[in-house]
């Protein structure tokens, strides 16, 4: 069944008159009559009685103005939401963000400024940590992951975009010897217990705080471990050890803990967009362009 018959049909039956449903549809009288002959030879049966003074839909014609109407207003939604498609403004967007990440004002600034950019997206938030994300964007679990930098890259298959560079403090109860001094020399930190993310956590920061002390010729001396940097901060705060977590973090008040600056220029984190590259979402590329006029990503 033509759409292009179905069109004529319903501008006939809601004018009925065919001079007015011509003139309506923009074509001339003699097409739009053949249009509706056609249409009632593929179905077999009359859709109107015609006289010289009037024209009247048949009970089929009545039937067929309802069906028609439906399937109308379906094609035009079905052509509208594929343009949408296309546009990025429907479908699902999984976006993966580290605990630390919602900290950092400009993370959930882009966050509510694509969801009232397109407010018809099912945004889908996943708290993970950011090797797990990396691992996740890999097999397409993820489509946008907001993660700390990775020492080690996994190849070219992901594209890094940073966000922000923050400093990475040592973290102290406050009556701590070191908690006096500002900054806290990274070599007196040798010899103190740790409170800190478990090495199969998936942190990125582990790794940056590891290869930072190793720099400084030391291992961590980890004596608790705690998966949220929430509970790390409290465990300090219980006087369990010190450690070393982002700048952002200063943000969870909690009574006896400071945070100090460390003596040393790479004592410093990066806050990246990650996603797969070449990814050809419009999805993706609707948020990632939204990124760039937010948070200047290039």
């Amino acid at each position: 069944m033509d759409l292009r018959h179905l069109r004529h049909f319903v501008a006939v039956a809601e004018e009925l008159h065919f001079s007015r449903a011509a003139l309506r549809l923009g074509i001339g009288q003699p097409p739009l009559s053949q249009s509706i002959r056609s249409l009632e030879t593929d179905l077999g049966v009359r859709l109107f009685e015609r006289t010289r003074r009037r024209v009247a839909l048949t009970a089929a014609g009545h039937t067929l103005l309802t069906e028609a109407r439906a399937i109308l207003a379906h094609t035009e939604r079905a052509v509208t939401l594929t343009r949408r498609a296309a546009r990025g403004e429907v479908g699902e967007l999984r976006v993966g963000f580290t605990a630390a990440a919602p900290f950092q004002p400009v993370v959930p600034r882009l966050i509510d400024a694509y969801r009232r950019a397109a407010p018809d997206v099912h945004l889908t938030l996943v708290e993970m940590p950011s090797k797990p994300q990396l691992a996740a964007l890999a097999e397409n679990r993820l489509d946008i992951g907001f993660i700390r930098e990775p020492l080690n890259p996994p190849g070219e298959a992901l594209c890094f975009r940073p966000i922000l560079r923050e400093p990475l403090l040592a973290v102290l109860r406050a009556d701590h010897p070191l908690a006096a001094l500002d900054p806290v020399p990274l070599t007196a930190l040798a010899g103190e217990p740790f409170v800190f993310y478990p090495a199969e956590y998936g942190t990125a920061t582990h790794e940056q705080v590891m290869a930072l002390c190793a720099g400084a010729g030391f291992r961590p001396a980890v004596a608790q471990e705690a998966r949220e940097a929430f509970t790390i901060i409290g465990l300090i705060a219980a006087g369990l050890g010190v450690s070393i977590l982002p700048a952002n973090l200063r943000q969870v008040a909690v009574a006896d803990v400071v945070y100090r600056r460390l003596d040393t220029p790479a004592a410093h984190t990066t806050l990246m967009l990650a996603h797969r590259r070449g990814d050809r979402s419009p999805l993706v590329r609707a948020f990632t362009a939204l990124a760039g006029e937010v948070a200047g990503i290039g």
